[in-house]
């Protein structure tokens, strides 16, 4: 007998109740985390409001506040992305869209900015493990991908670790900023930029230096068996 002939969801439809119930629980703590960080009482108080149960809450979160962490910096992926596919980023340079991704990812926390810090506050604990490794790399992964990236050799991944190390000091910088509209966290992050357009140019000159230089192996072997 099927799951469906027993009178239960099937996995899809178990999945979305369980997806539901994240979404409740989230919107429930938000109010709250600036005052109670993420914290497992939090979490039992968001899930009694929103009238979940601790039986599914459980199964909603298994790891506790930690994947109550995870909903809300992938909620704000998906607010980010959901921005930018109103925009025509294919009209821009390369450099503009990320640049303007970046900041849309932020904008998506801006209502929520105390929640963030106390998110990045408790995933730079060692007892976290690599959940905040994961998370900056699954955002690094939806701006370029917003982007367009299609890439699939090693620039895949010195992409994403290059967009980290900018993601990472830009939020800082923005987390701390006290200026009209984050004007000086947007100007820090064309700073920021810029300095990656230059490496890569730089890159790209060495790349290009190293393309015409002899091969040290065929040399060497010239020298080893020289007529």
């Amino acid at each position: 007998m099927t799951d469906r002939q027993k009178g239960r969801p099937g996995r899809r439809g178990g999945a979305a109740h369980l997806d539901a119930a994240r979404e409740k629980i989230l919107a429930a703590a938000l109010p709250h985390v600036a005052f109670d960080g993420w914290t497992p009482r939090l979490m039992r108080e968001a899930a009694e409001a929103a009238g979940i149960g601790h039986n599914e809450m459980r199964l909603a979160f298994p790891d506790g506040p930690l994947d109550l962490v995870d909903c809300f910096l992938s909620a704000g992926d998906r607010r980010m992305e959901a921005v930018l596919a109103q925009e025509d980023l294919a009209a821009m340079k390369i450099r503009q869209r990320i640049t303007r991704a970046v900041r849309a990812r932020l904008e998506a926390d801006a209502p929520h900015r105390e929640a963030l810090r106390r998110a990045l506050t408790l995933l730079a604990l060692p007892t976290s493990g690599a959940r905040g490794p994961r998370a900056l790399y699954r955002t690094v992964d939806a701006i370029w991908r917003a982007a367009g990236d299609t890439s699939t050799d090693f620039n895949f991944y010195t992409k994403r670790a290059t967009l980290a190390a900018v993601h990472s000091a830009v939020t800082l910088y923005w987390l701390a900023d006290q200026s009209k509209d984050f004007a000086d966290s947007w100007a820090f992050l064309d700073a920021r930029i810029e300095d990656v357009m230059r490496f890569e140019k730089a890159k790209a000159s060495l790349r290009g230096v190293a393309e015409k230089l002899p091969d040290p192996f065929a040399l060497l072997g010239r020298l080893r068996y020289r007529p």
